[in-house]
């Protein structure tokens, strides 16, 4: 299926999280780190649970507490059920972290009667260890559970004392990172970072754009407005599927004609173009089996 917005409610925000499986995205982050208040963090596990329940469109994650803080652990036994597509990691930094949640996860997937891996974990890297470990933390010992990472610029600009701008360069090379260590370990495109400046639409667009160029399939979202325009960017556009379609019937005629490069509208056109235009198509076709589906 297609990831390409993750949009993210309070969990102990009810008025939220009963509209937030509304709002078009393809998965629904429920919260329990930073938009849930500590005296709040025990409480709000039962609520997200109870919303998980409830018949909806679109998948559901939560995302937890980090490794390091006293209510990971619980916060994970308590959530674990058929009702949770996977759980958010923050905050990771080392390959044991995922390794030691992914053997709780399939401790507490046995135990409520569920395929081993059946749960999604997506580490979020957000802190300069991160990105420097995120060739030892791709390759995490995880039986195939980590499908996919996602970046967090807030932490990162945070922990490196960068300043976040409107224009993004200066996190260029850590989106780079994430995308070239996702590849280079059979891992799904990243997922890319919130944006903080929720009435800031043409900045928004441009952060998506620049992601989607990047090499991200994704972008975290944490306001309902920003979904829209996250599935549109990180949808093929007629254009792209029109022109897809020409280069695969073109390459197709000349192959049969013995010839494995050629010329279309001004582009050469030879293997990797044709497989990135079979790859738009493809993806294309996920994302329309997705909406028929919700």
């Amino acid at each position: 299926m297609p990831y390409r917005s993750f949009l993210f409610a309070p969990g102990n925000h009810s008025r939220k999280v009963e509209k937030v499986f509304n709002c078009g995205a393809d998965a629904v982050i429920l919260d329990l780190e930073d938009a849930v208040a500590l005296a709040e963090k025990k409480a709000t596990r039962s609520l997200v649970v109870d919303a998980l329940k409830n018949t909806r469109s679109g998948k559901g994650y939560v995302r937890v507490n980090g490794f390091e803080t006293k209510f990971c652990y619980d916060d994970i036994v308590e959530i674990v059920g058929p009702w949770l597509d996977g759980i958010v990691l923050p905050m990771v930094e080392r390959p044991g972290q995922l390794e030691t949640i992914s053997w709780l996860l399939s401790n507490l997937e046995a135990g409520a009667g569920m395929k081993k891996s059946t749960l999604d974990l997506i580490p979020i890297i957000e802190t300069g260890k991160g990105i420097a470990m995120l060739d030892e933390i791709a390759s995490a010992k995880v039986d195939g559970r980590v499908r996919r990472m996602a970046f967090g610029a807030g932490d990162y600009t945070n922990d490196l004392n960068i300043q976040w701008s409107l224009g993004e360069d200066e996190l260029r090379d850590a989106r780079a990172r994430m995308v070239l260590q996702s590849r280079a370990h059979d891992l799904e495109p990243p997922i890319d970072t919130v944006w903080i400046h929720i009435k800031d639409a043409d900045n928004f667009e441009k952060s998506s754009l620049n992601a989607q160029k990047l090499g991200f399939q994704g972008k975290m979202c944490i306001y309902p407005t920003q979904v829209d325009v996250v599935n549109r960017v990180f949808t093929p556009s007629n254009a792209d599927v029109i022109f897809a379609r020409k280069v695969v019937a073109a390459f197709e005629a000349a192959e049969k004609l013995g010839s494995s490069s050629i010329q279309l509208d001004g582009y050469f056109i030879d293997y990797p173009i044709v497989a990135k235009a079979r790859r738009t198509l493809e993806n294309m076709v996920d994302i329309q089996n997705q909406i028929k589906t919700d």
